[in-house]
Formats: C-alpha cells, sequence, structure tokens
C-alpha cells in the first residue's frame, strides 16, 4: 500500500499540534523549544507546512530546517533527539495508521540523523603525511 495514501494535511496538522503539545510539556524537550519559539501557532503551521512537503511533496515548506537547528546548537544534544524521535514515534503510531505512522517514523529518523550529522559530526585532523611533508 502506498504510504502517503494514508497521509493528508488534515492527518498532519492534528499529529504535529499533539506532538508539539507534548513537546512543551516535556521536562527535558520544553525548555528547549519554548525559548526558541515565539508565536506556536505560526511555528505549528511552519512544522504543517514542513510535514506537507516531506511526505506529500506539496512544495507548501519555504525554510531551512538545517540553519533553524544550527542557531541553537548549543543547547541541542544528541540525547534531546532520541527524546523527540520517542516522543514522535509514540504520537505518529497513536494517531496514524500503522503504514502511515510508520512511514513518518521512518522520515523523522532519517532527518534526525541528518540534522546530527549536521551538527556533532566532525572530522578529527589528520596529521600531515611524511610525505607531503618532504
Amino acid at each position: 500500500m502506498n504510504d502517503a495514501a494514508q497521509i493528508d494535511d488534515t492527518g498532519l496538522e492534528r499529529l504535529v499540534a499533539l506532538f508539539y503539545g507534548r513537546v512543551r510539556e516535556d521536562a527535558e524537550l520544553g525548555p528547549v523549544f519554548n525559548d526558541a519559539i515565539h508565536d506556536w501557532p505560526e511555528h505549528l503551521d511552519k512544522l504543517v507546512a514542513f510535514w506537507s512537503s516531506v511526505m506529500l511533496t506539496t512544495g507548501r515548506y519555504k525554510g531551512n530546517p538545517m540553519a533553524a537547528h544550527l542557531k541553537h546548537a548549543a543547547r541541542i544534544t544528541p540525547e534531546l533527539f532520541e527524546r523527540w524521535l520517542t516522543l514522535w514515534n509514540h504520537t505518529a503510531a497513536e494517531v496514524m495508521a500503522p503504514d502511515a505512522a510508520a512511514a513518518l517514523q521512518g522520515k523523522a529518523a532519517r532527518i534526525a540523523e541528518s540534522l546530527q550529522l549536521a551538527l556533532f559530526f566532525r572530522l578529527e585532523p589528520r596529521p600531515a603525511s611524511k610525505k607531503a611533508a618532504a
């Protein structure tokens, strides 16, 4: 079955609203998100547009998630990503059909991995080879 066929903007609106309501109340995630987001209704609209673009290829989202996360890099940890994914997975499973939830969970995991690589991965400098020094 086509996973996207079970996903629509109404379902995404319901998922995003419930999920970020839980994020805002979460002891670990809440302080970070509540300090970063100043207009929650506007941000929720942007997040629905993001998920609509990602899952339904609507092209509604016109932002840069990497830049948004980099602005708050000092407060974001790998553990917070894990907490975010756990909460997302539970909420998606609760409000979406199983195939749709699995598609949303998989996409969220890939996005989180990409963001974490950008935020946390740093190559160690390699010592210069003796040939290069000669």
